[in-house]
This record gives C-alpha cells, sequence and structure tokens, in this order.
C-alpha cells in the first residue's frame, strides 16, 4: 500500500460497537463507514493474508463471529487491529480504511464469492470448508 497522501480524509472518530462487532469510522470529508470485524479480519492488510503479490491472496474462512479486542495507533497515519482469533499483523492506514469502507458492498460480494467458489464457509468449526459429495 503506497503512503499516506496528503489529500485522504483523515479519521475524526473512531469507535468500537463489541456487541455488533463493527468498528465505527467518521473522516474528515463528512463520510461515515460501519465496518464489520469480519470484513476488516478477511481483507487484512497483512501479507499473511494478502500474499506478496497479485493472486497469492490467502483465503479467510470461518471468520463470521471475530470481534476486535485491541486497537492501537501507529503514529498518525493507521491503527493496527488485535482480533479475537489472534491476528495482529496488519496496519490499517487512513487510506486503506477509507477504501475499504467507501467500496464495502463491491468487497464484500467479492468475498463472498470466492468463499462459495472454494465450497468454504463463514462460519468457524473445526472446518469450514463444507463437506464436498464423493466422486463416483
Amino acid at each position: 500500500m503506497a503512503g499516506l497522501d496528503k489529500n485522504t480524509p483523515y479519521p475524526t472518530e473512531i469507535k468500537l460497537h463489541q456487541q455488533s462487532r463493527q468498528l465505527e469510522m467518521a473522516f474528515s470529508d463528512g463520510a461515515k463507514f460501519l465496518l464489520p470485524c469480519e470484513f476488516l479480519r478477511v481483507y487484512s492488510p497483512s501479507a499473511e493474508v494478502r500474499g506478496h503479490g497479485p493472486g497469492e491472496e490467502v483465503l479467510q474462512v470461518g471468520k463470521k463471529d471475530v470481534g476486535i479486542t485491541q486497537i492501537d495507533p501507529v503514529g498518525n497515519y493507521a491503527v493496527q487491529l488485535t482480533f479475537s482469533d489472534g491476528h495482529d499483523s496488519g496496519l490499517y492506514s487512513w487510506d486503506y480504511l477509507y477504501e475499504l469502507g467507501a467500496n464495502q458492498e463491491a468487497l464484500w460480494a467479492r468475498y463472498l464469492d470466492r468463499l462459495k467458489a472454494a465450497g468454504a464457509s463463514r462460519e468457524p468449526g473445526p472446518n469450514p470448508f463444507q463437506a464436498r459429495p464423493l466422486s463416483k
């Protein structure tokens, strides 16, 4: 992810809603987003999730019930989120969070399509990949 653009809106408010597992963000340009923890987790900017290049993304499965347990500021350009599944290796810059919020609907649809194509599930459990019928 490129460095922060000087025109990038910055957060004026970040509020974690534990019950609904959503991160509410208000930005300097007036935009407001309600980002589910699961959405933030599956679109983590970490190399562990995104890979090291196009086509290397690692599909995150079984994350429906994940929450955020900690939010740490990183300078004045990002936050580090710690999730209830232990994942904490991505820095969410203001421009990345804004991009996620602005494109949430399309990104979520893409994620659901990828899950379906992989025969996987959002549901947590020992095997988030759905049982497939045995070939004959």
